[in-house]
């Protein structure tokens, strides 16, 4: 579920803002020292050939470069017609870019919802995206009317040269989608390669479906109680795919929908999801996973500490060696307003850490920089 809010789409800017501790509590989120950047702008709408960038992912390489992805929306904000994957990479932690490259070429169609991650094992980065055709919607899709060749499929693919190339999208929809699935989105937003425990190594994807409604309903499916979050992994580098847990309710109570994911110093991986519109006090759900995202130790419940945050896309990072993050905007009724919120208890409450910005402020993406700095990608 996106927005269709054009204002939104201005610039898409990196802020390397937070130097991070392990301290507790707001006062631990300090200002960086005065050297490099403390933002820049990799993205801005109307330049490169694209009317609009939304939808941010980034992750840093195992050379240490910053990769910051996005939807080159060619023609206008719009969440279908002719989309790519492109791509800026920066070796100054953030503070200046190189070219934009085309990542997965949308051709007329539309790619997006990159969930990129580095293999830990290899140093490859794999790219998972999806597509559908350009001539449809998402209400199209939810209700139904569209093909299988127009619907929602996923693509992987791979750099072997950190990040400065990829391979073609390889189509992996027959692993990761079941076939009453509908509507289909990966991340958006980095997905998660597990560093402990029985599955260190495995790359986890998490990801979003709405399924048909049940024989003989009047429903149509696009109602946002037939929205689910789920996870796919590969335990292979991104070789193969294996669908994980999948959040199956559908009764409208907690409606989860596009999600993120950390792992946590524990090894269980905590998933935070956009709740649709749900009939539940709150606009955040949260679960746990204790063995790699097979299932969850409990179906997604709403964050109370996040209730400040508007129905949209967020981000979750766990600091090495320091707390757990939430980024997203902060106004409950609007998106604006950038904020940063940590937690010292593994994602069982949240406090808000800093503000970045009080303008509009939408989809973001946080990724762990050199040493103790943490950056934030981020939709304004």
């Amino acid at each position: 579920m996106r927005s269709r809010t054009a204002a939104l789409s201005a610039a898409a800017g990196l802020l390397t803002a937070l130097a991070v501790t392990a301290g507790a509590g707001p006062a631990a989120a300090v200002p960086l020292p005065p050297r490099g950047c403390t933002s820049s702008v990799p993205y801005t709408a109307g330049q490169g050939g694209y009317d609009t960038y939304r939808i941010p992912a980034t992750i840093t390489t195992p050379e240490g470069a910053v990769l910051a992805f996005a939807e080159g929306r060619r023609n206008s904000a719009s969440d279908t017609g002719n989309i790519d994957v492109v791509l800026r990479r920066s070796i100054d932690g953030g503070c200046t870019w190189g070219p934009m490259k085309v990542v997965a070429a949308g051709k007329g169609n539309t790619r997006g919802n990159p969930a990129p991650v580095v293999d830990s094992r290899t140093g490859r980065i794999v790219l998972v995206t999806s597509y559908n055709s350009g001539a449809v919607t998402e209400a199209q899709i939810m209700r139904g009317e569209v093909t299988p060749e127009q619907s929602r499929r996923v693509f992987v693919q791979t750099s072997t040269n950190d990040g400065r190339g990829f391979s073609a999208p390889r189509d992996i929809t027959a692993a990761v989608k079941l076939p009453d699935w509908r509507w289909y989105a990966t991340g958006p937003g980095h997905a998660v390669a597990l560093t402990r425990g029985p599955h260190a190594g495995r790359l986890v994807i998490p990801a979003n479906h709405s399924t048909a409604p049940p024989a003989g309903s009047p429903d149509t499916g696009q109602e946002p109680r037939y929205y689910g979050a789920h996870a796919f992994y590969s335990d292979d580098g991104g070789a193969s795919w294996r669908l994980g847990f999948v959040d199956d309710s559908y009764d409208g109570y907690a409606n989860s929908n596009e999600s993120t994911a950390a792992e946590l110093p524990d090894g269980r991986l905590y998933f935070s999801s956009r709740d649709q519109n749900g009939t539940s006090a709150g606009n955040r759900l949260d679960a746990y996973s204790g063995d790699g995202a097979a299932t969850l130790d409990r179906p997604y419940t709403v964050q109370p500490s996040l209730n400040d945050v508007p129905v949209v896309q967020g981000s979750v990072l766990q600091v090495r060696n320091g707390p757990l993050l939430f980024s997203g905007p902060s106004v409950p009724t609007a998106r604006q307003s950038m904020a940063i919120w940590r937690s010292g208890d593994g994602g069982v409450t949240f406090t808000k850490a800093r503000t970045l910005s009080t303008q509009r402020a939408a989809y973001s993406d946080l990724v762990q920089l050199g040493g103790s700095r943490v950056g934030v990608l981020y939709e304004t």
